[in-house]
């Protein structure tokens, strides 16, 4: 075996000598000592977790080579949503593989978050200017959930027909996994919806109180048509259209905005993102003006600071579900940040010009493809299509067969038809090649001077005339060294885990090595189609079979499904199985989930949107459940009762002592237990939940398991569950949902690709690998360790709100500043913005209580670090004390005024216009002396979140659109 470091060391922040010194600063000998007085020994994990030996970094890369080597390389032709492109060099090195923008947190904080909100907006207006809507989102998950979130957007954005009974129409022209996605999703949210054919004849007068139509364009075996007839004659039933599109098409075709469409959703995937053999690639939705204020998931605004400089902040956040919890009206939490990102880089990287070329380069060869067929004598199905050629063939297994043989993979329509998507890297020999495979007969293909004006697309005058991409960003770079340094400004303007902690309570943010993250982006992964034959993809099912076997130990649990793909996702499906269970033992009654008042907000809007209802249980004064009012929730509701959803250690931060009998009275009264695992980095090794009686889970593979945060997504949420949950875990989404509407016996798919954003597991693979047992072990001794370390440094400067019995808090703690904001008037959120003067992100703002901070150190972080955030905050704590003494008041303090910019501590007007004589520039900027030589400037000053909401801007904006005072 090679010779290597231990890995464990390496991702375990504190050296030994610097534990050693925390512990006995806490009075404990050992961090296990630790560990075993703040967790409840009823429900302390006998044993070990019983993994496999850890693995070095050499063995690890050489397990993870073995796994991609045993995937088939093909030219994936496949389609069906995911398409064969391109990801630029010079993206993938400084965006994809640089942990300044894959480790960011989402962008809540704005001022500190500059870079990557600019890069989600050039995605929205990416996606504005090519569907023709003025309104877009910063990514949905994938294409298939993007659809089911146009269906509930339409029974919101036509809540009469909706009230009265109306329907929803899909088109089964759409992909496969968007029709039972979005039947499941609809299912669940009590929205009526058929499937149907809708011809060009379509009489949607049939339809009564019709809510909305869902058309495809392409359709999903090619076939492109104008839809302006079309949807001119649905709204003639005054209802809401969506069109499912595809954004390379988009470069070239009539855009749905100009054909009537109110909202178009799809993938942007081709844009340069990998095929991961299903995910994470970011979906895209866009709407009219009439429905910006419901549209589901974040969207990235245009505001201004302090100064009235141009600033960008997500817009619109009261529609966030963990604010609106089961008020909410969209399963969105995490987005797909990192990949819209790639995808507006994309976008930047090529322009416009060399996004037609692009475009025109695909249309072509499939244009030559269809013609060299036709010629031949085969049948097409569609004479206007973009990419996708479906042709009639005598045997289409053969064919497929014969295809694969000589290195390429294409789709499976029916047995007599075959789908040919024509992909970024597909050249004229390919075509070629694939004429003589389908046809048998050769063909001379040059596709050089394709002119689409002249082609299929152009006759039947479905392209567009008008320009994309106006925005000067996308005109801006015409060689590498500007698109380098573009992306190297924006890293600048944000603060991510490459330069410092990130201590947000229940986030996680902890050390993504670049062991794990290495081989995301091995060919042998990134290049696999999630549709190829399982004998190409026995790689991606052996690594994703290990995984799930590995957590399944960790947890405690039967089986786990790794399909869901955010952690909102997999309460979601959780809680799908809890419902679907007891509706098949005809319990159809239990429809209440109960859930204490401290639990995240995902969690109540994932019960609403499963279609069960949501009762509140009261916390007591310590934090943990109040048992008394558990036990006349249950007697009140107790037939009624589907499950209780705890959050493990709880939301507050401890260790709740009776946690086994709060699982005993709910199982007592035929209730299931779910319990959230988004603190699951407090347990691994020393608690499993499928043990101390969950019957099912969720976890956060972007949290505990090292999943990059990549600025809001890619996130992982598998679902875990007991034996008797099984059944209803996570179905294909490529399959056709069971007939029968009362068939209950199975699961129903909650992402579009069967494993989820299987691209990004093997960093959790390789994480679990490099640690073992023990590690992963001592990882949560020490996340507890460091907690309690800020928690009783800070003890005399901010009072940690809730611990457990034995004084301890779990593995995060909730700094308590109500009373000194009763005492000067400075909240938590001028705290939050001073500290990125001292070069942190801030801790977890007012949640779970409002007026507080919640820290989650993790135990990635060093001493030196932990004690350089200790020393910040004791800074901070002195800046209050001179207002509460009178120094200087709330509104002049250097508190109110924070964040500042390099320039308004340089300017030669400082004390006039930001200070007014009442702080120095040293006390603005370098609060501390270990400023002087790593300071971070925040990039723009306080934002105005009111003035940005009130005046909605989602596209680049000409500055001048501003009144900058500077």
């Amino acid at each position: 075996m090679a010779h290597a470091a231990p890995f464990v060391p390496r991702h375990i922040g504190p050296n030994e000598s610097d534990t050693a010194e925390i512990l006995q600063i806490l009075g404990y000998e050992s961090a296990q000592a630790l560990a075993e007085s703040a967790i409840p020994a009823s429900i302390a994990q006998k044993g070990e977790i019983g993994l496999p030996d850890a693995l070095s970094e050499q063995d690890t890369l050489a397990a993870l080579r073995a796994f991609a080597d045993k995937n088939v390389q093909k030219k994936q032709l496949i389609g069906n949503g995911y398409y064969d492109t391109i990801t630029p060099a010079v993206i993938r090195r400084n965006v994809t593989e640089n942990p300044g923008w894959y480790t960011a947190y989402t962008p809540y904080q704005p001022e500190i978050s500059q870079g990557r909100l600019e890069a989600l907006l050039n995605f929205q207006t990416a996606v504005q200017d090519l569907t023709g809507l003025p309104i877009a989102g910063a990514s949905l998950l994938d294409e298939a959930t993007a659809v089911a979130e146009a269906v509930q957007l339409m029974a919101r954005g036509n809540a009469k027909a909706f009230k009265k009974g109306g329907v929803v129409l899909l088109d089964n022209a759409l992909h496969q996994q968007s029709v039972t996605v979005t039947l499941a999703r609809a299912e669940a949210a009590e929205i009526p919806v058929e499937l149907v054919e809708i011809t060009d004849d379509f009489d949607f007068s049939a339809y009564e109180n019709l809510v909305g139509v869902v058309l495809s364009n392409p359709g999903s075996t090619g076939r492109v048509r104008d839809l302006t007839p079309l949807i001119a004659a649905a709204k003639e039933s005054a209802t809401l259209v969506t069109v499912a599109c595809d954004l390379m098409a988009q470069v070239l075709l009539t855009s749905p905005g100009s054909q009537g469409a109110d909202i178009a959703v799809g993938s942007a995937q081709r844009f340069g993102v990998p095929l991961f053999f299903g995910g994470p690639h970011a979906a895209f939705m866009s709407c009219t003006n009439a429905l910006e204020r419901k549209l589901p998931g974040r969207i990235v605004g245009v505001s201004k600071d302090a100064e009235g400089a141009p600033a960008y902040r997500l817009a619109l956040q009261t529609r966030e579900q963990h604010i609106r919890r089961e008020k909410a009206t969209s399963n969105i939490c995490t987005a797909q940040a990192l990949l819209a990102v790639m995808a507006g880089f994309y976008a930047v990287w090529h322009g416009p010009d060399g996004l037609r070329e692009i475009a025109t380069d695909i249309h072509g060869r499939a244009v030559s493809l269809a013609v060299a067929l036709s010629e031949a004598g085969l049948t097409l199905a569609h004479d206007t299509f973009f990419d996708t050629v479906t042709v009639q063939v005598s045997s289409a297994d053969d064919i497929i067969a014969a295809a694969a043989d000589a290195g390429y993979n294409l789709r499976r329509v029916n047995a007599e038809f075959v789908g040919i998507s024509v992909g970024e890297s597909t050249t004229d020999a390919d075509i070629a090649e694939l004429v003589k495979v389908i046809s048998g007969k050769s063909a001379s293909v040059d596709s050089s001077d394709f002119d689409a004006t002249s082609g299929p697309l152009g006759e039947a005058e479905l392209l567009r005339t008008d320009a994309i991409l106006t925005h000067p960003v996308f005109h801006s770079v015409s060689s590498e060294t500007q698109m380098m340094r573009y992306l190297r400004k924006l890293a600048d303007r944000d603060l991510a885990l490459d330069r410092t902690m990130i201590p947000l309570g229940s986030c996680t943010m902890k050390l993504n090595s670049a062991i794990s993250m290495e081989p995301i982006t091995w060919p042998g992964f990134a290049g696999i189609h999630p549709h190829a034959p399982a004998e190409q993809a026995q790689g991606w099912l052996d690594l994703i079979k290990d995984l799930e076997e590995r957590l399944e130990k960790i947890t405690g649990y039967a089986k786990v499904s790794v399909q869901p793909n955010a952690g909102s996702q997999g309460e979601f499906a959780g809680l799908l199985a809890i419902h679907r269970y007891h509706l098949s033992r005809g319990d159809d009654q239990r429809d209440i989930v109960l859930i204490p008042a401290s639990a995240h907000g995902t969690n109540a809007a994932s019960a609403a949107l499963a279609g069960l209802k949501v009762v509140a249980v009261k916390n007591g004064e310590e934090g943990s459940v109040d048992l008394d009012d558990l036990d006349a929730k249950l007697e009140k509701y107790g037939p009624q009762t589907a499950a209780i959803m705890i959050t493990y250690p709880s939301t507050h931060g401890v260790f709740e002592e009776h946690v086994r009998q709060v699982c005993e009275k709910v199982h007592a009264a035929g209730g299931q237990v779910y319990i959230d695992g988004a603190n699951l980095n407090a347990l691994v090794g020393l608690a499993q939940p499928g043990e101390f009686g969950g019957d099912v889970s969720h976890l956060n593979l972007h949290k505990t398991f090292t999943i990059p945060h990549g600025g809001g997504g890619p996130g992982v949420g598998p679902v875990c569950v007991a034996e008797h949950l099984i059944p209803f875990l996570p179905a294909d989404p490529s399959a056709e949902l069971p007939e029968g509407e009362d068939d209950y016996t199975s699961g129903q798919p909650v992402s579009a690709a069967r494993y989820g954003s299987a691209g990004v597991l093997p960093i959790t693979w390789a994480y679990i690998a490099l640690m073992g047992d023990e590690g992963l072990t001592e990882a949560s001794r020490m996340a507890l360790v460091t907690a309690n370390y800020i928690s009783h440094q800070l003890q005399d400067h901010y009072p940690t709100l809730y611990k457990g019995d034995s004084g301890l808090v779990a593995h995060e703690c909730i700094l308590d500043l109500r009373e000194l904001t009763k005492l000067s008037r400075i909240t938590a959120a001028d705290v939050a913005k001073r500290l990125m003067d001292y070069g942190f992100h801030a801790p977890t703002l007012a949640f779970p209580v409002p007026g507080t901070l919640m820290v989650e150190p993790t135990e990635s972080e060093d001493k030196a670090e932990l004690d350089r955030f200790i020393e910040a905050m004791i800074s901070v704590r002195r800046e209050i004390q001179d207002v509460i003494d009178g120094k200087v008041s709330a509104e002049d303090s250097v508190l109110r005024h924070a964040p500042f910019t390099a320039y308004s501590v340089t300017r030669d007007d400082f004390e006039e216009a930001v200070s007014g004589g009442h702080f120095t520039r040293t006390q603005a900027a370098f609060p501390v002396d270990g400023l002087r030589t790593t300071k971070y400037f925040v990039p723009v000053r306080r934002i105005d979140d009111a003035y940005g909401d009130r005046n909605l801007v989602c596209s680049c904006p000409p500055l001048e659109a501003f009144d900058i005072e500077s």
